[in-house]
């Protein structure tokens, strides 16, 4: 072989000293260019440090760091040795070379190629593979911790007799270990043959042997460790049956074994497993005999077994066995797959009780009163009123509210209020002028807490506002009013240093702030600023004379980012929700362990069940592991609206995937004991939950394996009658009792209909009040199956169709105004079912709903009215009680065109008043003078309110007359 590293073979050429420059300004260049790279690694990690640590949740990036740089060095260096060692190996068994083939002659110009660099090309070689194996192993640091931080559930599977935790938690990280061990069987194998076939151990179109028994020896145990790997798959595939999903004629998505899987798939199995664990054995015997023929022989022997035992025979089980009487050979797996599933998905407790769905008395006096304490009915609909609080309590143009508000309870006088609940965030579209200063130092909060009765509204249909204004004033008392961290906030702010905040302006103009909170990220280290401006992509951050001593950078500023950040193994639930608590906004985010792992329940897709007509991307859950068959509600999380601070509180006790989280990331969720009683006020039951509970019980309320077989309980969620999205209808919140209840309680509820069906076929709420000892109780009214009780789309249609309710619904339309619906309530009264639906309109000058009738729907009967009080009057040809010294409820004013005017001079001067402050209203917006604008909705609502008190004695004075009586009306009814 020649001298590689000879002498020259020419004249040496000189380097000039132009030369030697280039080369120093491109070895410049290099370094420069590395140490880049490096600092925008660096800065990548020294972030994420930074924000962790300034959560205190430090522990979570460390733990989380320690792990996946762990699984990549062991992994990685197991795989880099297993392939390293077989490439050594092979060349360590290569044949002595000596007269060549022409085949081995072609080979010979590669190998002394190669010879210089073979310590390179091996360690290159090893090095690729680790990286690439050691990467994939990081990427499973969610299933090693589950491994072995692992507690039982204290359930066991009901076909192995194994504990769930088995499934949830050991099955993944072993079939990992299993994936991991064939690759690297694999990929030995491949090199281990390529150098046996460089150096001459294999040999193709050479004559004589094909391999040298060094060679086939090497091969061979390679081969019995794969074959015996694919035993190890063939033993675990028998328990992975239990967590397998497949078909069968009642449902498209059944988990568990069914009768083929126990009676012919899991024999299968087993006696694969024997023929492979034998097959392993004579590759293994290949060190002895040198030869491949009974190795060869047990291999194909193995395939044709997995072709008939595996294949071939079950297909026989079904097709004979099975088909021809499959409800009696499904059923007993029918009903571990119930059993598990309800479980799994805590529905095993929902209590269904058999509805007429048709009035138990023909007493309408008893009707209507019973219809004014079986629910507060929420009139105003948080999903259409957003506009509404834009406008009138917008106030600034940067500020804004999200598209869908919140509902929750708040306590005065000692009664409970549900009330629908809006921050004033800050709106970064909105600011007069956009640059750098102004997105990131000047606006960096919005301000304020806005929230309105839920079952009332004023006179016009305007939100009778219980917060609101700017600074914020009202029911809720003292608390600090400046939202850093919201929904909408996505953009990072820079605050607490020499460049001073804007707080809100007034009619004395701005008032400045500077941030004194502890969150964020102190940005006076020159090496955070760089860290920073690397990884924003903003170089202004590193020199810009905005950022001094006690500036902060705040960022990751969304509930739900904050939450998902701080707890990676959590599900966050789609809507966060505000609640003033102890003085501090405080957002309440919802949290799920999940499982794919619980035996027999079937599985379900998270972002699929829990959309409906409302979801968006700003309410969408956030799901780490999106298809799952075992959920709880285990964690309850709040974020400060001011400082950002997380709080994680442990919720569900009893859930074994919360410990096991907990063994591997101790002491980050605070114990259930730790909640305080204000926030225990505002803990509901989650949105999306229930909607997974009910996609389930749609099939899962049925309990009997041979109905459930059958498909003939089917039930499905309806579409929202009220739009055309043609996605489910949301669940509502509100107060209401069901029949076996004495007082109302905080509930969710939602409607099923039969599947292919329109008429209603049961109704389902569950507790909603955390303080409540029924906490999470569901209950099903299930009504009979032949019933024709109008569901949600026929009532709606009803509403439609309505020669007269038309009508009025033209006159409402006039003048190119919108009419939009409200959500279409719900709610049982003795045996039947009483449909509620707002009716707003939005005025072609006013550009935002005001509430102006209400529909109400019980026994077919149909209204619609002012008021919600003169809708049941009506429907129930009845009308309400009054109470001692109740004073009637006064009726909307505002554009009742449908009303002649009132002949009473004071209604008709306070309408003119009211007509000159609208105009004015609309002027002060075109020309945004906010303080104008503001002083003109308060003349609005004086005049309105003036209209409407004298409108209501005039009409009480001809009653009193009529009458005779000196009764003080009749009641009005709770809407507006």
């Amino acid at each position: 072989m020649p001298d590689r590293g000879g002498g020259p073979t020419g004249p040496r050429m000189r380097v000039g000293p132009s030369s030697r420059r280039v080369r120093t300004l491109l070895t410049t260049l290099g370094v420069l260019a590395v140490l880049a790279m490096l600092f925008l690694m660096f800065a990548g990690f020294w972030t994420d440090w930074l924000w962790y640590r300034s959560v205190d949740y430090s522990s979570v990036f460390t733990t989380t760091l320690w792990t996946k740089i762990g699984l990549f060095f062991v992994f990685g260096l197991l795989m880099a040795l297993a392939v390293g060692l077989n490439v050594w190996l092979a060349h360590k068994l290569r044949p002595p070379l000596s007269a060549m083939s022409v085949e081995q002659q072609s080979l010979d110009r590669y190998r002394m190629s190669i010879a210089p660099y073979k310590k390179w090309v091996l360690l290159g070689v090893t090095a690729l593979v680790g990286l690439v194996a050691g990467a994939s192993a990081s990427g499973q640091w969610r299933t090693w911790l589950l491994w072995i931080n692992g507690v039982p559930f204290g359930t066991k599977d009901a076909q192995f007799d194994k504990d769930v935790s088995f499934y949830a938690f050991d099955l993944p990280w072993y079939r990992f270990l299993l994936g991991f061990g064939f690759a690297a069987a694999v990929l030995s194998l491949i090199a281990a043959a390529l150098v046996h076939y460089l150096y001459g151990g294999l040999r193709i179109t050479s004559p004589g042997a094909r391999a040298t028994a060094a060679a086939t020896g090497h091969l061979s145990v390679l081969l019995g460790i794969f074959v015996a790997l694919k035993a190890v798959a063939y033993w675990l595939d028998r328990y992975g049956l239990a967590v397998k999903s497949s078909d069968l004629k009642s449902t498209d998505n059944w988990t568990g074994l069914k009768y083929v899987d126990a009676n012919a798939y899991l024999p299968a199995k087993t006696i694969l497993f024997c023929i492979a664990v034998i097959c392993a054995l004579l590759f293994f015997a290949t060190l002895w005999r040198r030869t491949w023929q009974l190795p060869v022989i047990g291999f194909g022997l193995m395939v044709l077994s997995a072709i008939l035992i595996g294949g071939l025979y079950p297909a026989i089980v079904q097709k004979f066995q099975v088909q021809p009487n499959e409800q009696a050979k499904e059923a007993e797996y029918i009903q571990k797959n119930i059993d598990a599933t309800r479980q799994a998905y805590g529905i095993d407790g929902a209590k269904v009780s058999d509805y007429s769905g048709v009035s138990r008395t023909k007493d309408n006096k008893k009707l209507r009163a019973d219809a004014d304490t079986t629910a507060s009915m929420r009139l105003l609909d948080p999903n259409v009123v957003s506009p509404t609080f834009q406008q009138l309590q917008q106030v600034r143009g940067y500020y804004g509210f999200p598209a869908t508000l919140d509902v929750d309870r708040y306590t005065k006088d000692g009664k409970e209020q549900d009330t629908v609940i809006g921050l004033r965030e800050l709106n970064i579209n909105g600011i007069p002028e956009r640059n750098w200063i102004n997105d990131h130092f000047k606006y960096t909060h919005g301000y304020g807490v806005v929230t309105a009765k839920g079952t009332e509204t004023k006179s016009g249909g305007a939100p009778d506002f219980t917060e609101s204004d700017l600074p914020a004033k009202g029911d809720l008392g003292t608390y600090e009013q400046r939202i850093y961290y919201g929904e909408k906030t996505s953009q990072y702010s820079i605050v607490g240093g020499p460049q001073k905040e804007l707080d809100y302006s007034d009619a004395s103009g701005e008032k400045l702030y500077s941030y004194t909170g502890k969150s964020g990220v102190d940005l006076s280290n020159p090496v955070n600023r760089a860290a920073y401006a690397v990884a924003f992509s903003e170089p202004q951050i590193l020199y810009s004379g905005a950022i001094g001593e006690g500036s902060r950078i705040l960022y990751n500023r969304t509930p739900k980012e904050r939450v998902e950040s701080v707890a990676p193994w959590l599900t966050i639930d789609g809507d966060a929700y505000p609640a003033v608590v102890d003085g501090r906004v405080q957002w309440i985010v919802d949290a799920y362990t999940t499982s794919n792992g619980y035996p027999y329940s079937s599985r379900t897709t998270l972002g699929d069940t829990t959309a409906d007509s409302l979801t968006d991307g700003q309410r969408a859950v956030v799901a780490q592991q999106n298809q799952v068959n075992y959920i709880r509600n285990s964690v309850k999380a709040t974020v400060d609206a001011y400082d950002g601070s997380v709080k994680l509180y442990e919720w569900d006790t009893d859930d074994p995937v919360l410990k096991t989280w907990e063994k591997a990331f101790p002491g980050t969720v605070k114990p259930k004991s730790s909640i305080d009683p204000d926030l225990m006020q505002h803990l509901r039951y989650p949105q999306d939950l229930f909607k997974v509970q009910r996609e389930l019980l749609t099939r899962y309320h049925v309990t009997n394996s041979v109905q459930f077989y059958s498909g003939s309980e089917v039930w499905q969620v309806p579409d929202d009658p009220t739009n055309k999205s043609g996605n489910a209808v949301p669940p509502y919140y509100l107060s209401m009792k069901m029949p076996d209840q004495q007082a109302q309680k905080f509930s969710l509820s939602t409607t099923f209909t039969p599947k292919g069906r329109e008429n209603l076929g049961a109704f389902m709420a569950v507790d909603a009040d955390a303080k409540s000892p029924d906490y999470g109780k569901i209950r099903i009214l299930k009504l009979p199956s032949n019933t024709t009780v109008s569901g949600p789309q026929q009532v709606q249609s009803k509403f439609n169709s309505d020669t007269d309710i038309a009508n009025e619904i033209n006159i409402l339309k006039r003048g190119d105004s919108e009419v939009e619906y409200g959500n279409l309530l719900t709610v049982p009264l003795n045996g039947g079912l009483l449909y509620v639906e707002p009716v707003y309109v939005r005025g072609a000058g006013t550009n935002y709903p005001l509430l102006r009738k209400v529909l109400v729907s019980y026994n077919d009967q149909t209204a619609f009215r002012n008021t919600l009080g003169e809708a049941l009057d009506e429907v129930f040809g009845e009308q309400a009680p009054s109470e001692p010294g109740e004073e009637p409820a006064e009726p909307p004013t505002g554009g009742e065109t449908e009303q002649p005017p009132s002949a009473d001079p004071t209604v008709r001067e306070a309408l003119d008043d009211a007509q000159k402050a609208f105009e004015a209203g609309q002027k002060a917006l075109q020309e945004q003078d906010w303080t104008a604008y503001g002083k003109a909705q308060e003349d609005l609502e004086a005049a309105l309110q003036r209209a409407a008190d004298a409108e209501a004695k005039a009409k009480s004075g001809q009653k009193n007359g009529q009458k005779g009586d000196g009764k003080a009306g009749e009641e009005q009814g709770q809407g507006t």
